[in-house]
């Protein structure tokens, strides 16, 4: 499967997929309230902080989930081996990405995110339900390690030695403001490439040519570039950009700032 699906082509596949509906918000109504007013028909719900991610603690806010707390999710919601799955989100495909990028790393390679998410589904006056579907358990078989990623050290030496991009808003990147962690800024050396700019005017996702360029203007090279974001959600979907852009696999570090800033003993730059 090719990483973005639009919903044209989600309708008209002949092999129905595994929808995953992992909307999310990180402040306000919990999510779950979006999807029970309505959600594509026979998704399954996950929750970003339950089923995507481990407790928060030493390893950021949003640590990446043990193989047998994913497994165990991804099984209830009727994930199957060599099945295609469907993740997506309200819209601009940040949280959507996560589902993709754990997927894979788990080794499912059969997944893709929704272009345009929920928003775009509704606005083709596609349908919707409330209904909450009962999956027949799934047999997944969670083997991690099929996406690279970088620890504090190698994430800050590839903001050295190649291009380690910072999903953030400019304002919490620049360190003008931090509403979540405890210190304000960036890892020293890392370039901003919000993750909103992923996305064009119609709240789809730009071409692989455009993102390509985008890249490009930030110095890219395939090879040498990896991504962190907040807490190694937003990430996820600068990983999955690079490869639309046809930019290889970028490793994510996923501790990401929240891992980052929380060690005294590690620099901290702003502006």
């Amino acid at each position: 499967m090719r990483a973005l699906i639009t919903p044209t082509e989600l309708s008209g596949l002949d092999q129905a997929p595994v929808l995953l509906d992992v909307r999310w918000r990180l402040a306000g109504p919990p999510a779950i309230d979006d999807y029970r007013a309505g959600h594509l028909p026979g998704a399954v719900f996950l929750d970003l902080d339950r089923d995507l991610a481990a407790e928060p603690g030493e390893g950021g806010r949003h640590p990446l989930p043990t193989p047998e707390q994913l497994q165990a999710a991804l099984r209830t919601a009727g994930v199957r081996r060599n099945h295609p799955v469907v993740a997506y989100d309200a819209g601009d495909g940040s949280t959507a990405a996560r589902a993709w990028w754990l997927l894979r790393w788990a080794g499912h390679e059969q997944v893709a995110v929704l272009d345009g998410g929920f928003a775009a589904w509704t606005a083709e006056g596609r349908p919707t339900s409330t209904e909450t579907p009962t999956p027949e358990p799934g047999d997944i078989e969670v083997d991690p390690g099929h996406m690279p990623v970088l620890d504090a050290d190698e994430a800050a030496e590839l903001a050295r030695t190649g291009v380690l991009l910072d999903a953030r808003a400019p304002e919490r990147y620049r360190g003008d403001v931090e509403p979540i962690d405890p210190r304000a800024g960036h890892i020293p050396g890392a370039v901003n490439a919000p993750f909103a700019g992923h996305i064009g005017p119609d709240g789809r996702w730009r071409s692989p040519a455009d993102l390509n360029a985008r890249f490009t203007e930030l110095k890219v090279q395939e090879g040498q570039v990896g991504a962190y974001c907040g807490s190694g959600v937003t990430a996820s979907s600068v990983v999955l950009a690079l490869e639309v852009a046809g930019l290889g696999t970028a490793p994510l570090y996923a501790g990401s700032w929240s891992h980052w800033c929380v060690d005294p003993q590690r620099p901290v730059e702003t502006g």
